[in-house]
């Protein structure tokens, strides 16, 4: 007798496909109240205009005669107001062309060809840091005294009669290069080290480009924004010295500010905030041409909406 085989019942068809992953519920996360935001930036914008609203109430309203601007109105009149006010504007625009000159070759120049030397550049704009202004305006006193007294036979003499002028005191821009030298040095280094400017210099280069095309029409078009923010900060500087240039005679904005104090209490507050309000506007243009966009040469221009 052989052996009967039992044949294994055959299992019900089921659905072999696998289940899907049953998704878990997604908890709602509450919005927390920023209140602590809000605060921060209402304590911040107290602490700025609390003392300005008040300075611009102390111009205007006068106890037992109410509301009035003499002030603003005599302040245009003022002697002094407007010379003072364009000699600031000039030596900022002076001192930010001459920073500009100094530093943007000087950084250019150390990145493509000498990076090893960027440690001394560094330590050499960053050393007004370190030197006081009363210290510097004190050497500077000195060798304008040194000079006429041991050149005046010298062609060099007129020149520190020329640097000494009170039109335009050349002398003041040089100090306020060198005080602004750390400001340019920081801004434009953080530019360079967001653009590769080896590859572009060699690019250009390749392609026929001279050096003054490379530095005007490749260089600074990218450090657009580097050389807004060190004119920001230059113009900043200039608009409100006031120990170089009192020390050494000269009137600019600052100074007249404080020379009118005395005897035009409520005219003095007010000129603070208009100079306050002039260098904001000032400031204001210059970080929008910073953030403004530029054409490149050779980029296409945008086509015109087909009909």
């Amino acid at each position: 007798m052989t052996p009967t085989v039992q044949e294994a019942a055959p299992k019900p068809a089921t659905d072999t496909a696998p289940t899907a992953p049953r998704a878990r519920p997604v908890r709602k996360r509450r919005h927390r109240p920023r209140l602590w935001r809000g605060a921060v930036l209402g304590l911040g914008g107290a602490y700025f205009l609390i003392p300005l609203i008040a300075s611009f109430v102390f111009t205007v309203h006068t106890p037992g005669q109410g509301i009035s601007f003499t002030a603003y109105t005599e302040l245009l009149a003022a002697d002094g107001f407007t010379e003072s006010l364009l000699l600031s504007l000039g030596l900022a625009a002076a001192t930010i062309v001459l920073a500009l000159l100094l530093a943007v070759p000087a950084l250019v120049a150390v990145r493509l060809g000498a990076p090893r030397l960027r440690p001394v550049v560094e330590v050499m704009c960053m050393l007004p840091l370190v030197v006081p202004p009363i210290a510097l305006v004190t050497g500077i006193s000195t060798v304008l005294r040194w000079g006429p007294d041991h050149l005046s036979r010298t062609p060099l003499y007129q020149t520190f009669l020329a640097v000494q002028n009170e039109d335009f005191p050349v002398v003041l821009v040089l100090a306020y290069t060198v005080m602004a030298l750390p400001f340019v040095y920081r801004s434009l280094e953080a530019g360079l080290r967001a653009v590769d400017v080896p590859t572009l210099v060699e690019a250009a280069r390749n392609c026929g480009a001279s050096w003054p095309y490379v530095m005007v029409r490749v260089i600074l078009p990218n450090l657009r924004a580097s050389l807004a923010g060190a004119a920001f900060l230059t113009l900043a500087l200039v608009l409100g010295e006031f120990t170089i240039a009192s020390l050494l005679g000269f009137q600019p904005f600052a100074v007249w500010i404080v020379s009118i104090s005395g005897a035009h209490a409520r005219m003095s507050v007010a000129v603070s905030l208009l100079s306050l309000v002039i260098t904001w506007l000032l400031l204001l243009t210059l970080s929008r041409a910073g953030t403004a966009p530029t054409s490149t040469p050779g980029a296409p221009r945008s086509s015109r909406k087909e009909s």
